[in-house]
C-alpha cells in the first residue's frame, strides 16, 4: 500500500497506483489505497480531475482510471484483426490520447464461437511482457451503447429517435455535440432505464438527403467503408504487375460477360461450343473465366486483410462498399470489354445430358469479347435485337446451357419464385422507381454456369486432397418441418411429415397450389423453413441446390470465400504464386465462421437500405388506398405489403374498429368476435398508406374508412383442391444471388 508521508499523493504516485493495481482503479480505490480522511477525499477529487485536464489520465467505464495513453483493467474493446495465424487483435473502442496510436491487445481465445471483425467485446486486460492481452468477459451487442437515429425539438427538449423500426423508445439528448433537429446522429446511451440519456458522437448530416439510406445502414452495422491508406497505397502498386508469363493465352476466344446493367464489376464471363470429341457426341466444351485476384491480393497483404475484415463486398442502391479498393475491384480485375485480363479459368467439358464429364484450371490472359447486360443478351437470343456475336457466340451458349438445364432439372433443386426488388435512381440519387426484378432465361443462364464452375472447383479440390472453403446448406430441422406442417394446414394443403426430405418435396408442394392467391406466401414460409447457408471447410453438401459438394469459386472480387479457394487451386495445381498459405489452412474453420457472419450482415444492410429506399418512394403516397397482401398476424395487428413494391407496414388491431378481435396463433388469423371478419396471411386487401417512414423504413396502413373495420377481399383461402393447377418451372436463383 502507498503511504505518503502526509495529505494526499503525488500525481507520480497515482499514476503508479493505476498501473500496478489489480482491480480497476477508482476513486473509491485511490483513495483506499492511500488511507485517505474525508477531508482528502475532496482534495483528491479535485487532484484527479486537474491531472484529466493536464492528459495525465483518462477515465474509463465505471469511473476507473487508467494513464493517458494506457488501457482500462476492465473496458470495451473493438476487434480489429483475425491475422493468418488465428489470432485475434482488438483495440480500444473508446482513445483519446492525441498523437498516440491505439493499442492493439492480443484477445485470448474464447471456448464458445470465433469473434469476428468489428464485433464489441468487455475484456480484462493486463500487460504481457511490451504488449497487451485482453481477456473476454462478455460480447456486447452492437447496438447496446451507441444508437443511430434523427434528432426531434419537443417542449425546448431534444429528442433522439432511432433509425431501427424495432425501436419504438426515444432518448432525451444530454450532449447534441452541435446537431440540430432534423440531423441524422450517432449517439452514445448511458444510464439505466428509465433514465436512459443520449450523448451525440457524430454528426451524419440530413437523414433525407439522397445516400443517406445506404449510409444509415453502414453506420448502424459497423461496415467498414473506408480503406487504409497503406492499402490504397497497396492497390495501387500491385495494379501495375505486369501479368506475367506462362499463362494460356485465351485472348483469340470469344468470351462473354453477362451481368445486371448496373453491375459495378465484372468477375465472370463464358464461352461454349460443340465438343468435337466423339467421346462427349453432342456434348460441350465449356470456359468460366473468373477474375484472377489471387494474382494481385496476395496472403498477409494490407488489401488481404482489409478483405478479410470486410469478407465481401456490400451492394447498395447508390452505392457499393467494395471488399476491394477500387482500383482492383471496378478496373485491373473487372473483366471488361477489348481489355486483356489476368483470369483464373474453369475449363469444363459437358455431356449431352448436362453431367461434368471433366474439368481443369488455367491460369489465363482473356480479352472479353463484350460485355453485354442480361436484358441486351436476352434480346439477341429472341430476336429484338441485332448483334455480332449472336450466332457464333450467344446460340452455342444457350445450346449448351439447355444440357445443364437438364441436369438441373434432373436434381431438382429448391425451386422458388421470390421476386427481388429494384430499386433505380436518377444522378441525383433520387428514387425513380421500385419494382420487382424480371427474371430471364439469361439469368438461369449463367446461375447454371457458375453453378458448374463452382462444383468443379470443390471436387477438383478434392482430388487434391486440398483445403476447400465449402458453401454449406444443410437441411431443415423437424421443428422447422413441424412449424411448415402447421402452417400448410391453415390453407388445406396436406404435408406428411416422416418422408425423407429434399428439395423437390418443397417443389411438390408449389406444384400442388399452382396459381392460388396464397402461393407466394407459402413460398416465403418455405424459404423461411431452410437453413442458413454458411462457409465451412467440412463438407455436408448443398441442400437448397441439391449438390453433394459445392464452392464458391466464381466472385472472388466480391466474396473472400472465392478468393481462398482460388488460392487453394492456385496450390493444388502448381499455377504460381499467390497461393493458399499453410496457416491458412490450418484456421479455415474460424475464417469460415467469420465471413459467414459478416455475410449476413451484409445481407441485413442491403434489406434494410432497399426497405427505406422503399418507404422513401412510398412517402409521396400517404393517403392514397393502395392494393396490399398479409404477410404476418399477430395479436396486436397484421402486417402487410404492398403488391408489386414490397415493404411491410403495420396494421394495428386497435384500428380495426371497435369490435374484438381474437388471435388464433395456429392458424395465424385476427377473427371479428361479431361481424365474423377475418383478417388472415395471404389475403389480398386494400388499406390506407397512414405513415411511410424513409430513416426507420417503416410503414403503417388504416382502413379505407378511417377507424371502422372493413371486410377483407374474400378469396385467399381457398382450398387447394377447387384450384386447377398451372404449374410452371421457377427459379428463386439468379446472378448474384446468394446461394
Amino acid at each position: 500500500m502507498y503511504k505518503p508521508k502526509a495529505g494526499l499523493p503525488t500525481r507520480e504516485q497515482i499514476l503508479d497506483f493505476i498501473a500496478t493495481s489489480d482491480v480497476p482503479a477508482g476513486k473509491r480505490e485511490i483513495a483506499k489505497g492511500f488511507g485517505l480522511s474525508a477531508q482528502d477525499k475532496i482534495g483528491l477529487k479535485a487532484l484527479l480531475k486537474d491531472m484529466a485536464d493536464e492528459g495525465l489520465i483518462d477515465s474509463a467505464p465505471g469511473r476507473a482510471f487508467h494513464k493517458m495513453g494506457g488501457v482500462p483493467k476492465v473496458t470495451v474493446l473493438r476487434i480489429a484483426d483475425v491475422d493468418d495465424g488465428g489470432n485475434v487483435w482488438a483495440v480500444p473502442e473508446r482513445w483519446e490520447a492525441e498523437g498516440v496510436p491505439p493499442p492493439r491487445l492480443r484477445v485470448r481465445e474464447r471456448k464458445r464461437g470465433a469473434l469476428g471483425v468489428g464485433e464489441r467485446i468487455l475484456a480484462r486486460t493486463e500487460v504481457a511482457g511490451n504488449g497487451w492481452i485482453a481477456h473476454p468477459m462478455k460480447v456486447l451487442a452492437p447496438a447496446s451503447e451507441q444508437v443511430l437515429g434523427v434528432l426531434r425539438e419537443d417542449g425546448g427538449r431534444l429528442w433522439l429517435t432511432g433509425v431501427d423500426k424495432r425501436e419504438r423508445r426515444e432518448f432525451a439528448v444530454a450532449d447534441a455535440g452541435g446537431a440540430a433537429p432534423g440531423d441524422l446522429v450517432l449517439a452514445e446511451l448511458a444510464g439505466k432505464p428509465p433514465k436512459i440519456a443520449a450523448r451525440v458522437v457524430s454528426k451524419l448530416g440530413d437523414p433525407f438527403a439522397a445516400r443517406s439510406f445506404s449510409l444509415i445502414a453502414i453506420h448502424k452495422l459497423g461496415i467498414p467503408d473506408v480503406f487504409s491508406q497503406e492499402a490504397l497505397d497497396e492497390a495501387e502498386r500491385v495494379s501495375k504487375l505486369p501479368l506475367g508469363e506462362g499463362r494460356e493465352d485465351l485472348r483469340d476466344v470469344p468470351i462473354v460477360a453477362i451481368d445486371p446493367e448496373d453491375a459495378r464489376d465484372h468477375d465472370d464471363a463464358v464461352w461454349a461450343e460443340a465438343d468435337d470429341d466423339p467421346a462427349n457426341a453432342g456434348g460441350w466444351k465449356a470456359i468460366v473465366a473468373i477474375a484472377d485476384v489471387s494474382f494481385y491480393v496476395r496472403p498477409k497483404s494490407e488489401v488481404d486483410r482489409e478483405a478479410r475484415r470486410r469478407g465481401n463486398s456490400v451492394y447498395f442502391p447508390d452505392r457499393v462498399v467494395s471488399m476491394l479498393p477500387e482500383i482492383l475491384s471496378a478496373e485491373v480485375c473487372s473483366l471488361k470489354e477489348g481489355a486483356d485480363r489476368a483470369a483464373l479459368a474453369c475449363h469444363l467439358r459437358i455431356g449431352k445430358d448436362g453431367s461434368l464429364k471433366s474439368w481443369r484450371f488455367t491460369r489465363a490472359v482473356v480479352r472479353i469479347a463484350a460485355n453485354l447486360a442480361y436484358e441486351e443478351a436476352q434480346a439477341a437470343i429472341d430476336g429484338t435485337l441485332d448483334l455480332d456475336l449472336t450466332e457464333s457466340v450467344l446460340r452455342p451458349l444457350w445450346a449448351c446451357w439447355q444440357s445443364l438445364a437438364k441436369a438441373r432439372n434432373a436434381r431438382a433443386p429448391l425451386d422458388l419464385d421470390l421476386p427481388e426488388r429494384r430499386v433505380v435512381l436518377d444522378e441525383q440519387g433520387r428514387i425513380m422507381s421500385v419494382s420487382p426484378r424480371e427474371r430471364l432465361d439469361a439469368h438461369r443462364l449463367i446461375e447454371d454456369y457458375m453453378i458448374a464452375a463452382n462444383v468443379a472447383a470443390a471436387k477438383a479440390l478434392e482430388a487434391k486432397k486440398a483445403a476447400v472453403m465449402y458453401r454449406i446448406h444443410e437441411p431443415p430441422s423437424r421443428e422447422k418441418m413441424m412449424a411448415l406442417k402447421e402452417y400448410l394446414e391453415t390453407f388445406d394443403v396436406p404435408f406428411a411429415l416422416g418422408q425423407v426430405v429434399r428439395p423437390a418435396t418443397f417443389n411438390h408442394i408449389i406444384e400442388r397450389i399452382g396459381d392460388a392467391d396464397f402461393r407466394p406466401q407459402v413460398m416465403e414460409q418455405i424459404l423461411r423453413t431452410q437453413t442458413q447457408a454458411y462457409y465451412a471447410p467440412g463438407n455436408h453438401g448443398h441442400f437448397g441446390l441439391s449438390l453433394g459438394s459445392y464452392a464458391h469459386f466464381t466472385s472472388p472480387i466480391r466474396r473472400y470465400a472465392d478468393l481462398l479457394v482460388h488460392r487453394s487451386l492456385v496450390s493444388a495445381y502448381g499455377l504460381g504464386e499467390g497461393g493458399l498459405p499453410a496457416d491458412d489452412t490450418a484456421n479455415m474453420e474460424s475464417v469460415g465462421e467469420i465471413i459467414s457472419r459478416l455475410e449476413r450482415r451484409a445481407m441485413e444492410a442491403e434489406r434494410d437500405t432497399t426497405d427505406r429506399y422503399v418507404a422513401a418512394f412510398l412517402s409521396e403516397r400517404v393517403g392514397q388506398v393502395m392494393d396490399v397482401r398479409i404477410t404476418g398476424v399477430t395479436n396486436f395487428g397484421f402486417f402487410a405489403t404492398v403488391e408489386g413494391i414490397g415493404g411491410d407496414g403495420l396494421m394495428p388491431v386497435r384500428d380495426l374498429g371497435g369490435e374484438y378481435f381474437r388471435f388464433d396463433e395456429g392458424a395465424r388469423t385476427l377473427t371479428g368476435e361479431h361481424s365474423g371478419d377475418v383478417f388472415a396471411q395471404g389475403q389480398t386487401l386494400e388499406l390506407r398508406l397512414a405513415e411511410a417512414n424513409p430513416v426507420s423504413g417503416a410503414l403503417r396502413f388504416e382502413m379505407p374508412e378511417g377507424k371502422g373495420a372493413a371486410p377483407p377481399m374474400r378469396g385467399g383461402r381457398k382450398p387447394v383442391r377447387e384450384i386447377k393447377h398451372r404449374g410452371r418451372p421457377m427459379n428463386i436463383r439468379h446472378k448474384g444471388k446468394r446461394r
